[in-house]
């Protein structure tokens, strides 16, 4: 067994296993600076967890590395470099790695025996060699198990038989033909013998006998399986591998899980955990009942570790209230949270006329839709200037009221599922309490657009302050502790052995060994630096309240960013249905180089189908097109944006379903590589969610003929 069970009372596997890097690392006292390394993918989760797993590090006094890596390529170069770290005995692998074949030479087969690798990751499937490989060189690999492997029995029977026993036709099984033969031919040359009256016995017939049952039970030369026998073995893992990308058990959760078992339960830990289960929920990778379970167990640790104080009149407040009561409280609070984000640091209005799940039920990108919105404060007794000042500002009467009008008036207007039960964090008196959603928001900000392209965001009351008080200014960044992490990185770079950001190439890596030099390095220089210290500012806003809440900021101008592309493409009609896919295709536009980053143009693809999944049905779309009604079905989206500096188009693959929380595997990552060998195309993945890609410009169109257009579908 290659992966470790989930832990269960008497059967303890992560801490057990944790233990064991401990004394690793203790083995190594003098080298142990470059014995654990953590590679980190750019997600919420990934880096929470890693921060997570740093705490407990810490506490144990082991030295470790954080790495961040972008994408295939990215782990790829890491892995030579691995190479050279003598003093290497544990790799931790945080949401990456689950689906490659980590045991080949080219990546860690041939790494030294003292090194264990760690597989930490919520995508699935997994690649069942990571699971099931029980060879010396496979058991150095582990994954960490969230209970799913113990369901995939049959597949790992598949997989067992297709690896270990011979093929119908192979020459182990003309071998045993072969002396079978042989043995018939003895038998009829035997004398035979009178034992007894009435019996007889052939000589030698033991020994063959005894022969043949050795040969059944040799496991060096195992029973040959038929050919219908090895059909059913691939189609059953074919049905495994293509059935589409989920998500498992979040890697915070994994994390949680260890510092559960060995009793260290914190309230950052908690905090951290909280984060990556919001971040797989509010982006759609698990469903409300998978949401819930979680919610329901760090409910009860969140009651546990932050007993309500009474208030001075001996009264403990609402479990639902996020206000600080000392200036020391750092407390979570079990809470409500509504389905428009950020608005308790925004204003009312633009809080829900930015929800994805407010403009699929209003149609806000219409003069109508707006005018609902509208309508609904107005029925909620809420006047148009409340709406549109900060909410930290409004009258207090009406904030006590949001919750029971907002449930009385919201069904009206098709708005039913509009609160989920969450978290949020108080911070003493140095700033407003915060939602577990809103500090997501803002680290996702952070870790893709802090740096790299152009940003407004604008300042705080701008909107009704005229031209000396208010406006928009340009987002310079953020100085944090990262910086001499920032620093470091770029020295790094200078000896070649860098990660290179989404949208780079592989050639940026050996950009130092060329005599070209000049601008065209600094250029690749600095599109490393931007992405390196998005990550470290994130990082470090997970521990400092003042960088995160600066990014709300941010996070404010991207989703203006999202609605504002996203209302335009719809006004346009620029979306075109291709037989099979509603495709989307971005050329120009004030903010076409934002969506050159992966992450955010998957958020543009995640709102155009929230938006539009109530106003614009599969059967209409295909009206247009002149292909008939049909049969009504949800049709996923491909969105492109154009990359005008790498001269390249950014593609993203989303499902679509008929109802909001219906959450469908991801089939794109498979579609994409038949499309491109149907065509040829050159494609790259630069990131580890196989739903993106990055190609060249030249093969967009023969690629979404290829991908849409098949008639097999």
């Amino acid at each position: 067994m290659v992966y470790l069970p989930y832990p269960t009372p008497g059967h303890p596997t992560y801490d057990a296993q944790y233990k064991k890097i401990l004394c690793e690392h203790r083995k190594n006292a003098l080298s142990a600076a470059s014995s654990v390394i953590i590679l980190v993918a750019p997600d919420v989760d990934a880096l929470c967890a890693a921060r997570m797993l740093a705490s407990l590090f810490r506490q144990d006094d082991v030295m470790y590395h954080i790495k961040p890596i972008a994408g295939p390529d990215e782990l790829e170069i890491a892995t030579e470099e691995l190479r050279t770290y003598t003093e290497l005995r544990t790799l931790i692998l945080l949401n990456m790695g689950g689906m490659t074949e980590l045991l080949q030479p080219d990546w860690f087969g041939d790494f030294d025996p003292k090194v264990t690798v760690h597989v930490i990751d919520s995508a699935r499937p997994r690649n069942l060699a990571l699971l099931f490989d029980t060879t010396p060189n496979g058991n150095r690999i582990l994954v960490w198990d969230d209970g799913t492997a113990e369901t995939l029995q049959n597949e790992r029977l598949a997989w067992e038989a297709i690896k270990y026993q011979p093929e119908p036709d192979s020459d182990a099984s003309d071998d045993e033909e072969e002396e079978e033969e042989e043995v018939e031919d003895e038998d009829n040359d035997e004398v035979d013998y009178e034992q007894s009256p009435g019996k007889r016995r052939s000589l030698g017939s033991d020994e063959r006998k005894s022969r043949k049952r050795r040969k059944l039970d040799d496991p060096d030369n195992p029973k040959r399986m038929t050919w219908d026998e090895r059909e059913a073995h691939i189609t059953r893992l074919d049905r495994y591998y293509t059935s589409g990308t989920s998500y498992g058990l979040s890697a915070t959760g994994t994390i949680y899980s260890l510092a559960d078992a060995l009793d260290r339960v914190d309230n950052d830990l908690l905090w951290l955990s909280i984060l990556g289960l919001t971040h797989q929920y509010t982006t759609g990778r698990i469903s409300r009942d998978k949401y819930d379970e979680w919610h329901r167990i760090y409910s009860d640790v969140v009651a546990s570790l932050n007993p309500l104080p009474p208030t001075r009149d001996g009264h403990k407040p609402s479990a639902a209230s996020l206000i600080s009561s000392t200036p020391d409280d750092m407390g979570i609070r079990a809470t409500e949270e509504y389905r428009f984000m950020l608005f308790r640091h925004w204003t009312l209005y633009d809080a829900m006329f930015h929800s994805s799940y407010v403009a699929s039920k209003l149609g806000i990108w219409r003069e109508k839709g707006r005018k609902r919105l509208t309508g609904l404060l107005a029925k909620m007794g809420f006047s148009i200037p409340q709406t549109q000042q900060s909410y930290a500002h409004m009258d207090l009467a009406l904030k006590r009221d949001l919750h029971d009008q907002l449930h009385a008036t919201a069904p009206e207007y098709g708005l039913v599922q509009l609160s989920y039960a969450s978290f949020g964090r108080c911070f003493g008196y140095i700033a407003s309490p915060m939602s577990a959603s809103d500090a997501v928001e803002g680290i996702s900000a952070l870790l893709e657009v802090a740096g790299g392209v152009k940003m407004e965001v604008e300042i705080e009351g701008g909107r009704n302050g005229g031209e000396w008080f208010g406006g928009s200014r340009v987002w310079e960044g953020i100085h944090s502790a990262s910086d001499k992490r920032h620093r470091e990185e770029k020295k790094r770079w200078s000896e070649n052995r860098e990660n290179i950001p989404p949208g780079g190439t592989m050639s940026a890596a050996v950009a130092k060994d060329s005599d070209a030099g000049g601008d065209a390095d600094l250029e690749q220089r600095a599109d490393v630096d931007w992405w390196l210290k998005n990550f470290w500012i994130a990082y470090d806003a997970l521990s400092d309240i003042t960088i995160l809440k600066e990014s709300l900021a941010l996070a404010m101008s991207l989703h203006k960013a999202i609605i504002r592309t996203g209302t335009s493409i719809i006004d346009k009609q620029d979306i075109k249905t291709m037989r099979h896919h509603h495709v989307v295709i971005l050329t120009q536009g004030p903010d076409l180089a934002l969506f050159c980053h992966p992450a955010v143009l998957s958020r543009l693809a995640i709102w155009l189908v929230e938006a539009l999944r109530e106003h614009l049905t599969p059967s209409t779309a295909r009206q247009r097109a002149g292909l008939g009604a049909g049969k009504k079905k949800s049709l996923p989206f491909v969105v492109a944006c154009l990359n005008e500096a790498a001269d390249t188009y950014v593609v993203v693959g989303v499902m679509a379903a008929m109802e909001f929380g219906d959450i469908r595997k991801n089939e794109f990552g498979l579609a994409f590589l038949d499309a491109k060998q149907k065509c040829n195309a050159k494609t790259r993945h630069s990131t580890f969610d196989t739903s993106i890609l990055e190609i060249e410009k030249e093969d967009l169109k023969m690629f979404l003929d290829a991908l849409c257009n098949d008639p097999s579908e």
